[in-house]
């Protein structure tokens, strides 16, 4: 049973910021480039990367991401000896147990399961990037440094720097400092929340964390910093490919649209890098004679008979001839019906805008509509608002 390495995969974010989008799923689960999940990524770079063996520790909203998992077949992660699995919190006989508090706590947790495949090192993920990245190369780098953590970074500006946690280095790539989200950043070297770390040394310190009553049990705001103070060696490993954080709607929105560009950097046409999913058995989309499609990406099982142009349109999608569907995301299962028009909008699945209904403007934020919900006929949803059934129109 034993492994060289064990991936870890954080995927319980309950995903706030995307608040329509994640009210019934996971913010790992939400629906992403016509034919895939969030949680893709991170899965297929693993199998890409030679890791077999993922433990996808979920919390919020669980069920559908769950489902979605299953045996792990379409990433090839449905082996006997490693494969996928599902970490849930639980309690113990005679144990008090709780929701994991943190980063490093659910990691904690979870020590028994890694201990089980006697690992000599832990690569811990987040299950909302957009991201290609051969982590082998990555551990290749750890072992040659001979470094306690890993942690990979990307360079950013100086403005984008105090939205993230930057690692401040010698001219070793040696990390001597960890500053989270600095007013005035020493240095543009972000983490990208992808660790890895020597097992024997992540086991000590998370054990150490959880016995301090003080801790957040956080891994950039206490695990690392308290490695680097301790005097383990701690690295920065250089990121140049394409990287994004989906947490808002912002975020997500543009991550689609750069699918749509030939320079974006995110290449979901590589064969040398296939994306793998778990994708549902659909007929090829149906045309209408006065159909006009442009620059989009569209899945199967739907019928197009309005104009779409530049959008990315999923699975099982309707556009009634008469309809125009502009710079937006159009989730599976939705019906926009004659006469409606949506630009620069995300339409979570199964909704439906009716009739002459208007969803979003050619300008401003990105407008949204829930999972599920009906915009009413003839009605406006205006830029940057949420429409949801307890709250229709409301400003996001």
């Amino acid at each position: 049973m034993k492994k060289e390495c064990v991936a870890m995969l954080l995927a319980g974010g309950q995903g706030s910021r995307l608040y329509a989008l994640t009210r019934s799923v996971a913010k790992p689960a939400v629906p992403f480039g016509a034919k895939y999940r969030i949680i893709d990524f991170p899965l297929s770079n693993c199998v890409n990367s030679g890791i077999d063996t993922v433990g996808v520790l979920t919390q919020y909203r669980p069920m559908e991401l769950n489902a979605y998992l299953g045996n792990g077949q379409p990433w090839d992660l449905d082996k006997s000896d490693g494969g996928v699995h599902v970490l849930p919190p639980y309690l113990g006989a005679g144990e008090k147990g709780s929701w994991y508090k943190g980063t490093a706590n659910a990691i904690y947790q979870n020590i028994d399961f890694i201990d089980m495949y006697n690992p000599e090192y832990v690569l811990i993920l987040s299950g909302d990037h957009i991201y290609k990245m051969d982590y082998d190369k990555m551990l290749a780098y750890h072992k040659a440094q001979n470094a306690a953590a890993t942690i990979a970074v990307l360079e950013v500006t100086l403005e984008e720097a105090t939205r993230f946690g930057i690692m401040n280095v010698d001219e070793n790539d040696v990390i001597y400092e960890f500053e989270e989200k600095p007013k005035h950043p020493k240095s543009t070297l972000a983490s990208m929340g992808i660790y890895i770390f020597t097992w024997s040394k992540l086991r000590e310190a998370l054990i150490s964390d959880e016995n301090d009553p003080t801790s957040k049990n956080d891994f950039g705001g206490n695990i690392i910093p308290n490695l680097i103070g301790q005097g383990d060696k701690c690295v920065a490993w250089r990121f140049d490919g394409y990287w994004k954080d989906v947490g808002t709607i912002a975020s997500l929105w543009d991550a689609n649209m750069d699918l749509l560009k030939t320079d974006s950097g995110i290449k979901i046409y590589d064969k040398s890098w296939p994306l793998y999913a778990r994708t549902n058995i659909c007929p090829p989309h149906v045309d209408g004679p006065n159909a006009v499609i442009s620059h989009s990406l569209v899945a199967g099982g739907g019928e197009i008979g309005g104009i779409v142009d530049n959008s990315v349109i999923f699975e099982n999608v309707v556009i009634e001839e008469g309809a125009t569907v502009r710079y937006s995301v159009i989730m599976p299962g939705t019906v926009i019906k004659a006469g409606a028009k949506v630009e620069y909008s995300i339409i979570a699945e199964n909704a439906v805008v009716e009739s002459n209904a208007t969803v979003g403007e050619d300008k401003g934020a990105i407008a949204v509509v829930a999972g599920g919900v009906v915009v009413d006929a003839g009605s406006v949803v205006p830029a940057g608002a949420m429409y949801t059934e307890e709250s229709k129109g409301g400003e996001a």
